[in-house]
């Protein structure tokens, strides 16, 4: 929370230094109010309207001030929520693929919005709260300061135990924190689930099912931060009624000093003011004080400031110059192996297909080229160069991976294929013809520029993997890795770009598939069936 509030400490002082002002004049209408009272009181007109015009004026004058202040609070608390907002991307980007992969998205997209959401409630109002509750408890306790010095001490008390109470329960809010949380982290995942699952729902006619997980992902949502409020709303309870009996204290105390001629008569009504001022300014401050403690969760979260996150990896893997060798590779998921001992060579532009049955290791081994997966035995090299010495950003640098389940960006086709990138009419032009996608993009009234939609549901499975292929293509890395990355294209669109890909001598292709017929393993330069291969090595 620090780090933030003195990243923008300029905006944040302006705003603070407003607030001062605010509460500065809104003791010195107190004050103002207690002449007014007293002219009535000495019954003198002129001191009244005097006094009256003044305060009158301080009021206008408040309220314009007041409005700037809460302009510059916003814009200081839409810097510092997208800050986090980026630090939280910067932390999401230093995590390897199996540490991404370990959370639900849904759970990272209630970061970006749950969270951020209740770091305002819970952390940024309740700073600016707190100023404003202290500058007002501080200007209240100098006014009474001027009326006698017993008031200040009956401040200072009051002070003292308003500010010790909420230690009692910081730990107790942490854990409510933390409970809240972790209740929206799951509400939201299991809330993008259930939408992600409409269609299958509706098909079957389970619509009880959409609403009963919808009401229990709101009810999970709901309920701890209820028992969040609630229990603060006890607290504040407590607060209050400690509050009360100061202030009364305070009240008497006023009432002897003013009967007795030691103060103006008129601050019963001013002095009474300032009481509550300070009395609450000080409560109110303690109960924000623990808000504090329930936002520990969230900023425990962000692990890496996008200020000190590197913009790209330097020293990456060069263009293939020889080989891919693997050997004695072994691999398993828990306690399951799936590769063992495997020995593999994939040649500088060599054309290459993984075959075998489900299970078998074809798409775990593509894991494991680009980095994903580096907790494995024997060794993966490039042109000699162990693959443990490059991060999997690094080793991307050379490769491009189509799977069978293409994302797309709910944008248009360009920006799907180009990424923001610029490339020429020409290189656009050979991407779109060696994906086959020209053809489409002729039936297509906006070319390149439609709208693929969510998840590019605008589009077929075969036009979504042409679009990915392209997408590979133009961005002209040296190692294409293929898992069944054509199993939705038809019989004529497969052959034309599986053929574009085997007839670009630059490009190292290694293909996933479950089967290939005859004719077409004779087009590639090596097929290796893994079920085979592992039997084979586990027999030698």
């Amino acid at each position: 929370m620090r780090y933030y509030l003195k990243k923008y400490w300029g905006a944040n002082l302006l705003a603070v230094l407003l607030a001062l002002v605010v509460c500065a004049l809104q003791t010195g209408n107190n004050l103002l109010l207690m002449q007014t009272f007293q002219g009535i009181i000495d019954r003198d007109l002129r001191s009244f309207f005097f006094w009256m015009a003044l305060l009158t004026g301080s009021w206008f004058v408040l309220m314009w001030i007041n409005g700037l202040q809460e302009y510059c609070q916003g814009r200081a608390v839409r810097l510092m929520n997208n800050a986090v907002r980026r630090d939280m991307t910067a932390t999401l980007l230093a995590k390897s693929h199996v540490q991404f992969h370990e959370r639900d998205t849904g759970e990272y997209l209630s970061w970006f919005t749950n969270d951020v959401n209740q770091i305002e409630t819970l952390a940024w109002q309740p700073f600016y709260q707190c100023v404003a509750c202290g500058a007002s408890a501080l200007f209240s306790a100098v006014a009474l300061l001027t009326l006698h010095w017993s008031l200040l001490v009956a401040a200072l008390v009051n002070v003292a135990v308003m500010m010790l109470v909420p230690q009692l329960f910081n730990k107790r809010m942490e854990k409510l924190g933390k409970d809240c949380e972790a209740g929206q982290a799951q509400a939201t995942g299991r809330l993008k689930d259930i939408l992600a699952g409409y269609d299958v729902l509706r098909s079957f006619g389970r619509e009880q099912r959409f609403r009963q997980g919808a009401a229990e992902a709101s009810e999970q949502i709901e309920k701890p931060k209820f028992k969040l409020t609630y229990v603060k709303g006890f607290v504040s309870a407590g607060f209050g009624c400690a509050n009360i009996a100061v202030q009364m204290l305070i009240d008497v105390l006023i009432g002897i000093l003013s009967i007795r001629g030691v103060i103006l008569q008129s601050a019963l009504m001013g002095g009474g003011n300032l009481c509550g001022s300070l009395s609450n300014g000080i409560g109110t401050m303690a109960q924000l004080l623990l808000s504090f403690s329930a936002t520990k969760p969230y900023f425990d979260k962000i692990t890496v400031r996008a200020d000190d996150a590197q913009e790209g990896e330097s020293g990456g893997l060069h263009a293939l110059n020889n080989a891919i060798t693997v050997q004695d590779l072994t691999f398993q998921y828990d306690e399951k192996p799936v590769l063992w001992d495997l020995s593999l060579t994939f040649k500088k532009g060599g054309k290459y297909a993984l075959t075998g049955p489900s299970g078998c290791g074809k798409s775990t081994l593509l894991k494991l080229l680009l980095g994903w997966l580096p907790d494995y035995g024997g060794t993966i090299r490039f042109d000699g160069a162990d693959a443990h010495g490059f991060t999997p950003e690094q080793l991307q640098q050379q490769m491009s991976y189509i799977e069978q389940n293409v994302f797309l960006f709910n944008s248009t086709i360009r920006d799907n294929i180009t990424l923001g990138e610029d490339f020429t009419d020409a290189q656009m032009e050979k991407a779109l013809r060696d994906s086959a996608l020209l053809g489409d993009l002729a039936a297509m009234r906006s070319g390149l520029d439609t709208p693929v939609g969510e998840d590019g549901s605008n589009l077929s499975g075969g036009q979504k993997q042409r679009v990915a292929i392209a997408r590979a293509l133009i961005h002209d890395r040296s190692i294409l890795l293929v898992d069944e990355g054509t199993s939705a294209l038809d019989q004529k669109n497969a052959g034309l770009v599986e053929e574009s890909l085997l007839a670009n001598p630059e490009l190292t292709l290694i293909l996933v598939s479950h089967h290939l017929a005859p004719e077409r393993k004779a087009r590639f330069t090596s097929v290796y069936d893994l079920e085979s291969v592992a039997a084979h090595q586990q027999i030698a």
